[in-house]
């Protein structure tokens, strides 16, 4: 007994946060099994998943904050080249190009780029004087918006935005001034007509107007956010109970096992466990964010901060998505959405955010 507590003292992990992460992932394998019908192929799939994540979650935790640091610009660099070449020979499926097939083994590289844009651009400012100069933000915006570019022509808007996301909140932890802030604020409003018109596919302007009048085509393009928020609402304060949801079973609800999934947890769990989910990511973003806090140089506070916040706004897209607050975007839900590249990313992400907490005593202050 000793001996193995002694080795479990030895791997770097934080428990609080793989307790965290551990319950929204067995949140995640309840509604695997609930989503799929019951299916049990479902439930050992999304297992094997969740096994994966934490073995490459553990193994991360060992690898020092400065690895990390002279990884970044490689895998910055590999990101971009996979990228292109998913724009130009991807495997295409629902419509997009975002798949690279290697036979064996079928991922999107796109997921990949929420890990190293923050790395890449935390790199970067890790080596200025804080807060930024306007050269350095410059380089740091075209730093994120270069793979979001890439991203955005698959089409993938939702990860696009994400990546974005992943980017910008490392640039503004790193105190970025609120006069800059507001800059970009009306630069993008002023840039929205243009973006409208010329940078969005049909679809996709067709999700906004849907976002603002659902009931306008019913059958069509509002179909996925009225039976999502026909599911929530049917679930009442305490949930009609796992496995009795009935737009689910009935097959009312579409992408109920990815994009929706949260739409099937608060029909069969209500209010009440919608509130404790809530909870549980608020506490995993909270241990994430102590943590960023407690790094001892600028790249790993950039860095975990930055992965902390993508984690953050992922939650946040997701579900405003499914209650109808933001037009569908095709963002899962982070660790319960049935699906591999996306959990595999972020139990990366947050490996590589308990290695800084464990590494910390390696750097100055």
């Amino acid at each position: 007994m000793n001996r193995w507590l002694a080795l479990l003292r030895q791997v770097n992990i934080d428990w609080p946060l793989l307790l965290g992460l551990l319950g929204v992932c067995g949140i995640g394998l309840l509604l695997a099994y609930s989503a799929g019908g019951g299916a049990l192929s479902a439930l050992q799939s999304q297992g094997l998943r969740v096994a994966l994540g934490l073995l490459l979650l553990v193994l991360a935790a060992q690898v020092p904050v400065g690895w990390l640091q002279r990884l970044a610009a490689p895998l910055y660099l590999l990101t971009l080249a996979l990228l292109v070449v998913v724009d130009a020979v991807g495997a295409i499926g629902q419509g997009a190009q975002r798949w690279l097939d290697l036979g064996v083994l079928r991922f999107q590289p796109s997921e990949l780029a929420k890990l190293a844009v923050p790395m890449m651009v935390a790199r970067y400012l890790s080596d200025r004087v804080l807060p930024p100069a306007p050269r350095d933000v410059l380089v740091s915006v075209a730093l994120a918006l270069a793979p979001v570019v890439l991203i955005a022509a698959q089409p993938d808007l939702g990860t696009a935005l994400l990546v974005a996301a992943a980017g910008l909140s490392v640039l503004f932890l790193a105190g970025l001034g609120w006069r800059l802030i507001g800059a970009f604020v009306a630069l993008a409003a002023a840039a929205a007509p243009l973006l409208w018109l010329f940078g969005m596919h049909d679809y996709q302007r067709q999700r906004v107007l849907t976002l603002f009048d659902p009931e306008r085509d019913p059958l069509g393009s509002g179909y996925h956010i009225i039976q999502s928020t026909i599911a929530i609402g049917s679930g009442g304060f305490y949930g009609k109970g796992w496995l009795q949801g009935t737009q689910t079973r009935l097959h009312f609800l579409p992408e109920s096992a990815t994009d929706f999934v949260f739409a099937v947890f608060g029909e069969e769990f209500g209010l009440l466990g919608a509130i404790g989910l809530l909870l549980l990511y608020g506490f995993i973003i909270g241990r994430g964010m102590h943590i960023a806090m407690q790094a001892s140089d600028g790249f790993g506070r950039l860095f975990a901060g930055g992965l902390v916040c993508t984690f953050f706004v992922y939650v946040l897209v997701n579900i405003g998505m499914v209650s109808g607050i933001f037009p569908v975007v095709g963002v899962p839900l982070p660790l319960v959405s049935y699906g591999g590249t996306s959990m595999v990313t972020l139990m990366l992400g947050f490996g590589m955010l308990t290695g800084i907490r464990a590494h910390r005593k390696l750097w100055p202050a």
